[in-house]
């Protein structure tokens, strides 16, 4: 790279972090980088901090191609001129997700945020789309946060970020962008609602005010809740699946019909059959295949922590057992508690009316949930228990564990179900759960499928 290319560079790394921590222009460091956006033939709305990323792709289509991917191969090109190009690109993307500024935020802020976060995910090679979904939430049902990194360096050797990590972050800005909203006067205004995303933040929001809300702005909030609600149930349906539901009843003669007829089974049993002179197998037994499924229902009771820090969690298990309540042959039950227990079985079916009859915060007494969840306990051994929490509570609970455990059901502590993969889980309950042979679930909500699907499939 030449020293004049170089320098460029970083007059546009200069400008990009002199933005960052102060909001004044400095002037020399923006006629400077004018000069060498110019230069380098990109639009000078690149510079504009009010303008969207979104916006500028939408005035200049050709710039759409160059966002995609661009951090996930900053230094994949040895020309300096264009690496100049991906600094002054790559500046644009840091300066409009991570310098959000102070004071109120509007409706159409927000939304311009969260679809530029779509393409700084983008940027990063991963999904998230080009809608964005602030937080990767539904659009990002694609990161598990398994610790695949993206590098952020524009040097190289620089520590990756992983999806959980990227996901994080992400939520934690849109979230500080929603509370600096006038969330209320934007509701009473339908049209400034409809300019609304739903995200994870802002629906813990809508359901920490929803008891202060009433008229257009209690039915705008509703629109949202429920539109979210759709999208993520969309999502987890095609992880669950459309699978019947029932473990092979093998105590049952399978019906001996073509359909059934297992011709691998019967070719291997039969090969001693062969005979070389014929060159053909004859068959003298044929086997079928076991269809025959269980009768009775598998019980799945979901126990969820409705606490101001699980908020995700009880959006998502809301969601993930009415899903499950749609299946045959599987009775679900929902329990929701913070100090006091809740049985919300009656609207499992239905994840909206159950998250309106939620209330978030207050501290955490998991006795109550067990004194509500035990009784629905009839066969053990066909019934597994869910139990979400971030497990800082009655240390007495081990022992209801423990018992539920060795009566025969399959119990599933899990400490996070969301999209990020971040949980906080009491390290106490951990050790314990792990010497139960439970160890917590913590991670992305597809674990949880898994482990339902096993059990119930």
């Amino acid at each position: 790279m030449t020293a004049n290319n170089e320098n460029r560079r970083q007059v546009l790394y200069w400008r990009l972090l002199a933005r960052v921590f102060n909001t004044e222009e400095q002037a020399a460091l923006e006629s400077a980088s004018v000069a060498v956006v110019d230069d380098v033939g990109l639009p000078a709305a690149l510079l504009d901090p009010s303008v969207s990323v979104n916006n500028l792709v939408q005035r200049f289509p050709d710039l759409a191609a160059e966002f995609d991917g661009l951090l996930d191969h900053a230094e994949d090109t040895e020309d300096s001129g264009e690496q100049v190009r991906r600094a002054a690109l790559i500046s644009k993307l840091l300066l409009n997700v991570f310098a959000t500024g102070t004071g109120d935020v509007s409706a159409g802020q927000l939304a311009a945020w969260q679809k530029d976060a779509g393409w700084f995910k983008q940027a990063l090679g991963g999904g998230g789309g080009r809608n964005g979904q602030g937080e990767g939430e539904q659009g990002d049902e694609q990161g598990e946060g398994s610790g695949h990194g993206r590098g952020l360096g524009t040097g190289g050797g620089g520590r990756g970020i992983d999806d959980a990590e990227l996901n994080k972050v992400l939520a934690n800005l849109e979230g500080d962008l929603v509370r600096r909203m006038r969330l209320r006067e934007v509701l009473s205004n339908s049209s400034l609602a409809a300019q609304l995303n739903p995200s994870m933040s802002l629906i813990e929001q809508l359901l920490r005010d929803k008891d202060n809300l009433s008229g257009v702005a209690l039915a705008n909030a509703k629109a949202l809740i429920r539109r979210f609600v759709d999208e993520v149930a969309e999502v987890l349906r095609t992880q669950v699946e459309k699978t019947s539901v029932g473990k092979i009843d093998k105590s049952v003669p399978p019906k001996r019909v073509f359909r059934n007829l297992d011709i691998e089974r019967t070719i291997w049993k039969n090969l001693t059959n062969w005979s070389p002179e014929d060159e053909r197998l004859y068959v003298d037994r044929l086997f079928y295949r076991h269809t025959a499924r269980r009768t009775t229902p598998a019980r799945l009771i979901v126990v969820v922590d409705q606490s101001g820090s699980m908020v995700d969690s009880m959006v998502n298990c809301t969601i993930l057992a009415s899903i499950f309540a749609g299946l045959p042959k599987v009775d679900v039950h929902l329990v929701a508690y913070d100090t006091r227990a809740l049985d919300l079985t009656p609207w499992v079916k239905d994840p909206f009316e159950v998250l309106l009859r939620t209330t978030l915060g207050g501290g955490t007494d998991g006795t109550v949930a067990m004194a509500l969840a035990r009784p629905k306990i009839v066969d053990p051994r066909n019934t597994v228990m869910v139990w979400i929490s971030d497990f800082y509570d009655n240390r007495s609970l081990i022992d209801d564990f423990t018992s539920l455990h060795r009566s025969g059901v399959k119990f599933i502590p899990v400490g996070s179900v969301n999209s990020s993969g971040y949980a906080s889980v009491d390290q106490w309950f951990r050790e314990k759960l792990k010497d139960l042979g439970t160890p917590v679930i913590s991670g992305h909500i597809r674990k949880l499928v898994l482990e339902l699907k096993n059990f119930l499939t």
